[in-house]
């Protein structure tokens, strides 16, 4: 005797509601508790650390917590979204999920590789740039710059599947998020220990979560929708 299993299309719509909430949740929390520890943290100077930096100190463990939870809560998320965008949505609906799902891989990732105390923080470390370079302090820039660039091309290639569906509003915003999130990346490269370069590399991390919530919600209360 033979027979098909099936899931109650309610129980697979609960999920998929679950995870893309996952997503919602991801950014808004890793900013959250990111300001708070700056707000906190002696020594801390966003014009100067990135918050990666966050994970040192007795404290350190915060930030390893949030970019655990919320590394997950981002794969979470990339689950949800291609759920609701199903297999024909072509690539945008598979390669999109997929970067986002990357990212929050690379969070994890950043989780377990702590990056290097460096320029005064914690509190005792020398000032300056560090002399050398921990191989978990490479492996967190190395997974974090492979997440970045996966962050960044999703928001393009989210921007092309709202221009093709005719959102050019969701199309156009993808595309200053993450035109706005490169060149603030690239400007702290070409702008070594600029505080303004910094600070606005900070402000646009922040905009790219608050673009994956964004992108989430919209798939969470108009799944049928583009």
């Amino acid at each position: 005797m033979t027979g098909n299993v099936t899931t109650a299309p309610g129980a697979a719509a609960g999920s998929t509601r679950t995870l893309l909430t996952c997503g919602i949740i991801a950014g808004p929390l890793y900013i959250v508790v990111v300001v708070l520890q700056m707000l906190t943290r002696d020594g801390f100077d966003l014009g100067r650390h990135p918050a990666s930096l966050l994970s040192n100190g007795d404290l350190g463990w915060i930030q390893i917590a949030n970019f655990l939870v919320t590394g997950l809560l981002f794969v979470a998320g990339a689950v949800g979204l291609r759920r609701v965008l199903g297999p024909s949505a072509g690539r945008g609906g598979t390669w999109g999920p997929r970067l986002i799902g990357v990212f929050g891989a690379g969070i994890v990732a950043a989780a377990f590789f702590s990056a290097d105390p460096v320029d005064g923080f914690p509190p005792g470390t020398p000032t300056g740039p560090p002399t050398t370079v921990s191989v978990p302090g490479l492996v967190h820039f190395l997974v974090a710059g492979v997440g970045f660039l996966a962050l960044i091309a999703a928001c393009f290639v989210f921007a092309r599947r709202f221009a093709a569906a005719g959102r050019r509003g969701w199309s156009a915003s993808s595309t200053v998020t993450g035109a706005l999130f490169l060149a603030s990346w690239m400007s702290i490269f070409a702008l070594a220990g600029n505080r303004a370069a910094n600070v606005a590399f900070a402000v646009a991390i922040a905009l790219v979560l608050v673009w994956t919530s964004l992108l989430a919600a919209h798939r969470l209360t108009r799944p049928g929708e583009e």
